[in-house]
């Protein structure tokens, strides 16, 4: 039980140490809540290495999907895609609005400590410059598959988060955004094809 609990620990900070080309990031609004308060803050104290590196992922991994979803107002080409990426960006945001005061329990800085690297399942700088330059079908596109990937990654750091973390408001917060990504992901595969084809 304690080996397979350090492996697990051990491959989520494997995983947040994957850190491949460098990239800028963007930090958007201030955070609108929407994700219903069901833990309680805790006393503040130290982080756990995997509490602190799951906090320290997640709260970029949102800010940037969020700084893609608000193009979508804008550039979305279906009117169901702008409307889902309305629906997402509230929820990103509201767990933002959980996340900060979690860093801020543990002692940690708000600060993007992955500023520069290309995380997986994050949205770079890149990525927002290709989006802010297509709109329509090809934007759409473009919104659908890299918040898929965001929501796919953030799940898995979130699951193992649950399994390796140790304060339990953390391993709360990640219990409740593995159930959310996953009907998240749900509403994603309902959306239309962007790329027009069928099924």
């Amino acid at each position: 039980m304690k080996a397979a609990r350090s492996t697990a620990a051990l491959s989520l900070l494997l995983l947040l140490a994957g850190c491949a080309a460098p990239a800028d990031t963007e930090r958007p609004a201030t955070p609108v809540p929407s994700v219903s308060a069901v833990a309680p803050p805790t006393a503040a104290g130290p982080a756990d290495p995997t509490d602190a590196a799951w906090a320290q992922l997640m709260t970029p991994m949102n800010e940037q999907a969020v700084a893609l979803l608000s193009l979508a107002a804008q550039r979305a080409g279906d009117p169901r895609v702008r409307s889902w990426a309305a629906g997402l960006r509230t929820a990103q945001n509201g767990e933002l609005a959980r996340l900060r005061p979690l860093l801020a329990r543990m002692g940690l800085p708000d600060t993007n400590v992955h500023e520069g690297h290309d995380m997986p399942g994050m949205v770079t700088e890149r990525i927002l410059e290709q989006a802010r330059a297509v709109e329509g079908r090809a934007f759409d596109h473009l919104l659908t598959a890299r918040i898929r990937d965001h929501l796919r990654q953030s799940a898995q750091v979130s699951r193992s988060e649950t399994e390796s973390g140790t304060r339990p408001d953390a391993k709360r917060l990640a219990t409740a955004l593995v159930s959310a990504r996953k009907a998240q992901l749900a509403e994603l595969d309902r959306l239309p094809d962007p790329s027009g084809s069928a099924g």
